[in-house]
């Protein structure tokens, strides 16, 4: 959530931000709700402070002066009683406009509204693999191995759900373990969080009202099913103030990820790269203003190193202004080759919120000097599991269907398991 004091003080500063997004006008809707509540609030106070003036100046005043002091007293709490619903409605509408409002842009955002308008940062492990046959898309080589299956998933569940089996759940593990294990040592804690919140964890988040079609509730509990781990990371310290010493506050938490993906239709129909459900690890931090960018390219640095620990050809990229998510400042997503697809395509991403998530949350930092202000959250995908398989799966491929798992997994996988065969 913005801060509609910082808006007031500098409005031409976040009407320029949200322009990039497309949403200059949102300025002058804020202020105008703001100078609304801001007036009717000024006028309550002046009644309340009245009504209590002449509250006490009818026990000392004679029959005929509290009798007219009576009736002004009357006049004034009906004043109040009009009054006091509309400056809850006018606070109420001033609320929903800041929800509904995304963080302002970083100026190092390129400009643009689309994925095509993204900047591309920089290479690593070198150009696509060339093969010398035609090389299998995921799902041909998840069906030759036997290791996935979309159509019994189906069954069970609908579309975009699936079955792993066999030695790719394995590998599953073994990239959990892989990222968990870089994680703790780049000082995170690791965590297994509730993957069912409240809606005040949407609420701070961001999720809640902009993405709400994309969300599970249940409704009997009241309850959602969270697309991401950051959104209980985020809230494990809702409503805290964290002392600056403690600060950066690392988490890394592993969990099962649901989202209806609706927009989507007809969209990567097949396999499993755009599921309903999936497996990620997650990276957050509760970092001081001043430290968040450098936080924010340091986490992006660990990301590059999972990835190029498994080999695989990525790029990173500089996410635009306009397609950021609604909470972000700014957002690089590392994108990795995909044969079957001949592009490529999201893996990770890693965004700093500054304080837009802390002050839905009232997340605070206590500093040295006794003072107290929001803080800055950042997350990134430490290693988004399904799509890291497909990743292995293409890049990985030989002519004959087999696929050689990258050796740095090779610690978190039984002793036989170095290649994955097809089926006899």
């Amino acid at each position: 959530m913005l801060d509609v004091r910082a808006i007031r003080d500098d409005p031409e500063r976040f009407r320029a931000g949200l322009a990039r997004r497309n949403l200059a006008d949102a300025v002058d809707r804020i202020l105008a709700a703001d100078e609304r509540r801001r007036e009717l609030v000024r006028r309550v106070e002046e009644l309340r402070a009245e009504q209590n003036r002449l509250s006490k100046e009818i026990g000392a005043a004679a029959d005929e002066e509290r009798a007219r002091l009576i009736e002004r007293v009357a006049a004034v709490s009906a004043d109040l009683k009009r009054l006091e619903p509309e400056l809850e409605a006018a606070g109420s509408a001033l609320d929903e406009l800041l929800a509904a409002t995304p963080n302002v842009p970083h100026d190092s955002a390129p400009d643009g509204f689309t994925d095509e308008d993204a900047v591309e940062v920089r290479r690593n492990h070198g150009a696509p693999p060339a093969f010398d046959f035609e090389p299998r898309d995921h799902t041909a080589l998840g069906a030759l191995l036997g290791v996935l299956d979309t159509e019994r998933g189906a069954r069970a569940s609908g579309s975009r759900f699936v079955y792993l089996l066999g030695d790719l759940v394995f590998v599953q593990l073994a990239l959990m373990r892989h990222a968990l294990d870089i994680l703790a040592e780049e000082g995170f804690v690791p965590v297994i969080p509730p993957v069912l919140v409240r809606e005040e964890a949407m609420y701070g988040t961001g999720f809640l009202p902009t993405d709400e079609v994309n969300i599970y509730r249940i409704e009997q509990d009241g309850l959602y099913l969270v697309g991401t781990s950051e959104v209980p990371l985020a809230a494990f310290h809702m409503g805290e103030i964290l002392e600056e010493a403690d600060l950066p506050r690392l988490y890394a938490g592993y969990s099962t990820c649901f989202r209806r993906e609706a927009g989507s239709y007809g969209k990567d129909l097949g396999g499993m790269f755009r599921v309903h459900q999936f497996d990620k690890v997650e990276m957050f931090a509760f970092t001081t203003p001043e430290s968040s960018w450098d936080t924010h390219e340091r986490m992006v640095a660990i990301e590059e190193r999972i990835i190029g620990n498994l080999e695989l050809p990525f790029r990173v990229v500089n996410i635009a202004a306009g397609d950021l998510g609604g909470s972000a400042a700014k957002k690089y997503d590392i994108e990795v080759w995909l044969p079957g697809q001949q592009r490529y395509r999201e893996l990770t991403s890693c965004s700093n919120c500054t304080d837009y998530q802390a002050r839905r949350l009232r997340t605070r930092v206590r500093r040295t000097d006794g003072s107290v202000e929001v803080l800055h959250t950042l997350n990134g995908t430490a290693t988004a599991i399904g799509r890291t398989l497909i990743a292995i799966l293409e890049n990985h491929q030989r002519a004959d269907g087999s696929v050689a798992l990258p050796e740095r997994l090779h610690p978190y996988l039984p002793e036989r398991l170095r290649v994955l065969e097809p089926r006899a």
